[in-house]
């Protein structure tokens, strides 16, 4: 997010004179999108994600109040923080929309110094939650997800999967010899080995649905939602190849005089009422198989049962 542009603001309003309004004295600062009804509302809401919505409590059809408490039963919708702009006074009107989710009231006809303090201020709050969840789940020293998030996303992903019996891979690896890296070289050293490695995570995974994480220690996980056992695989070699093209060098280690690390990849059709936590089992007898056969190398698994 640029100083220039700051953040993105849906209005919503049936009254296309309010929306030039408000436009007029937002969009010098922000990124202006805008929707006439509740329905329109609610898909720019998801696929766009705005940084804050200004949202007409009268319209036709689904009225304020009601697009405020859709979004907020939506989970790509629901901290997506609400201002009212409205001409009813009623203190109960107020305390309803409170209620339902939403943030700030301003009322009409607005006054441009009050529309761009309060603006201002729940974009800086919502920017500031942002980037405590963003700690929240995220390895402080890797800069991949924690294992926290990682269980989570394992879950949500399954259960998603689980409705079309889609594909799902998982990569689970770990660093070769690593107490030994530690004894030798220290733990400063050991720490900017898992950086460089958490580094080249971040950078073999492109795809936004794929997800990389720090599992706990040297031992790394990737998530990778509806792609098939062949693309895992090329995944986990790229992977190998890329942590041992760091050149990090390890003299302790039997696999080479270098970091290297060797890799589990299975790859299960997500099934109703099975726990996910079978695809970590079936990756990590993999990783075991791996570490058995010689080290940095990949060891993979398809399963299919029913």
């Amino acid at each position: 997010m640029s100083l220039e542009q700051p953040g993105t603001i849906l209005i919503v309003d049936d009254e296309s004179i309010n929306i030039a309004v408000l436009t007029d004295i937002l969009e010098e600062r922000y990124e202006i999108l805008f929707a006439t009804d509740g329905k329109k509302a609610m898909e720019l809401a998801k696929t766009a994600q705005p940084d804050l919505i200004l949202l007409d409590v009268k319209m036709p059809g689904m009225d304020g109040h009601e697009v405020c408490a859709r979004l907020k039963e939506e989970r790509d919708t629901a901290n997506i923080p609400i201002i009212f702009v409205t001409a009813m006074s009623d203190v109960n009107d107020e305390a309803r929309g409170l209620e339902l989710g939403a943030m700030d009231y301003i009322t009409k006809p607005v006054s441009p110094p009050v529309v761009k303090a309060r603006v201002r201020n729940q974009i800086e709050l919502k920017n500031a939650r942002d980037q405590l969840m963003r700690l929240a789940i995220t390895d402080g020293l890797t800069g991949l997800s924690n294992r926290r998030h990682f269980d989570g996303a394992l879950e949500k992903e399954h259960q998603r999967l689980a409705r079309s019996r889609g594909l799902l891979s998982l990569i689970l690896f770990d660093l070769d010899h690593f107490k030994a890296f530690n004894d030798t070289y220290g733990h400063l050293a050991g720490d900017d080995c898992l950086r460089q490695v958490g580094g080249m995570v971040l950078q073999t995974l492109t795809r936004v649905a794929d997800l990389g994480a720090r599992y706990g220690g040297e031992e790394f996980v990737c998530l990778l939602p509806e792609t098939s056992h062949d693309g895992a695989v090329v995944m986990a070699e790229k992977l190998r190849a890329g942590i041992q093209g760091l050149k990090i060098p390890h003299a302790k280690s039997s696999a080479a005089k270098m970091v290297t690390t060797s890799l589990g990849v299975v790859t299960v059709r997500c099934i109703a009422g099975r726990s996910p936590l079978h695809v970590v089992a079936l990756a990590d007898e993999q990783l075991y198989a791996a570490k058995s056969a010689g080290r940095n190398r990949v060891q993979a698994l398809r399963f299919d049962a029913p």
